[in-house]
């Protein structure tokens, strides 16, 4: 685990300086003289063990951050430990595995990957906890979330950590907050990977310029698949543009491959789609969508990870290099009762409790 080098020399500089004050102003708080401050501003000498918890205190910060311990953490170690911390929230108490992720945000907070990561974490499994417990839990990610969109000074970092944010204020009702988040970033997309890949074919490395465009095609792709999914839930009031779009949507995903390549966003447009006939009343077209919905589940392979196909050659070393690798962000044991529930507490689906087709839908996923 690396550290950053200890720099409380600059630290206390900085948040005097911060503070607006002088060194004799400081000097006088601390009851030492004028000379004392100026040596620990300039690494001459260093502030006595026991003047450090005032010092803290003075500053507003840990006696960590006053002396430049900031632990943390490569992108190994966080993938391993996320995989623990979700499968161990399968298995044991939530609160059990919640405290040990206080734990390691506390001790990894200057560590921004690992604040983003157990963010994810908690966005993954908080409804796990108890209902009336559980908007601590996304508020926990809040305040993590905004941390490292505030303080990382990551571009990438920040931008998942926004995006993040807005889900969490959504769950959480908040829409107006959510704009705010949001609009600003709400800009066309800019295409950089036809300029990068024609920088790696200038230079003579064509193979590495169609790996780009054929990654850059697989996300396009999948948001394309997923928007597409959530259009059809947002569009399910009006049967005609609902079908057309069901009608669009669903070849792409089948010329694709998804049911293979990505079983989750074929569930997805597949759920969409037997909500938008349940809307409408039209109980045989959601149960074909439900039927298309447990083949999705089906296809899913456990331990499950994201893969490429005969056409996607090159996507999974892509995948690989995520900060999760290419597996999923909750345990198989979770993935699989949340299958389930999400077809059989539906309120939507409630109609179909009686019919056989419908039953035997949900005997199919019980046995995943």
């Amino acid at each position: 685990m690396a550290l950053k080098e200890i720099q409380i020399s600059k630290i206390i500089l900085q948040k005097r300086k911060e503070k607006g004050l002088t060194q004799d102003a400081l000097a006088e708080y601390m009851g030492v003289t004028k000379a004392s401050v100026s040596k620990w501003e300039t690494g001459q000498s260093f502030p006595d063990i026991t003047f450090l918890p005032r010092l803290a205190s003075f500053f507003n910060i840990t006696i960590d951050e006053l002396i430049g311990y900031l632990p943390q953490m490569d992108k190994a170690e966080i993938r391993r430990v996320y995989k623990d911390l979700s499968d161990r929230f399968g298995k044991e108490p939530f609160r059990t595995v919640y405290s040990d992720v206080l734990t390691i945000t506390e001790k990894y907070y200057s560590c921004f990957p690992c604040l983003l990561q157990m963010s994810i974490l908690l966005l993954n499994h908080y409804m796990l906890e108890e209902k009336e417990e559980q908007r601590e839990v996304l508020e926990k990610a809040l305040q993590l979330l905004r941390r490292v969109r505030e303080e990382s000074g990551d571009l990438w970092l920040m931008k998942q950590a926004t995006s993040l944010e807005a889900t969490v204020q959504m769950i959480l009702g908040d829409s107006l907050e959510v704009l705010e988040l949001l609009e600003p970033s709400f800009l066309p997309i800019s295409g950089d990977e036809v300029v990068l890949a024609s920088a790696y074919a200038m230079r003579g490395e064509a193979k590495k310029a169609a790996s780009v465009l054929q990654v850059s095609l697989y996300q396009h792709m999948m948001n394309y698949l997923s928007v597409g999914a959530s259009y059809l839930m947002h569009v399910s009031g009006d049967l005609e543009v609902f079908k057309k779009a069901l009608k669009r949507i669903l070849p792409v995903a089948d010329t694709m491959g998804i049911m293979t390549l990505h079983p989750n966003v074929m569930g997805q447009i597949a759920f969409s789609g037997a909500h938008g006939y349940m809307v409408h009343g039209q109980k045989e077209e959601a149960l074909k969508m439900l039927r298309l919905y447990t083949e999705a589940c089906n296809n899913f392979k456990f331990p499950f990870q994201l893969q490429g196909d005969e056409f996607f050659t090159e996507v999974l070393p892509w995948l690989e290099e995520l900060d999760l690798g290419n597996s999923a962000p909750r345990g198989d044991k979770l993935i699989k009762e949340g299958m389930l529930s999400a077809v059989r507490e539906y309120p939507l689906f409630q109609p179909l409790q009686e019919e056989p087709a419908f039953r035997s839908i949900l005997l199919e996923l019980e046995n995943l």
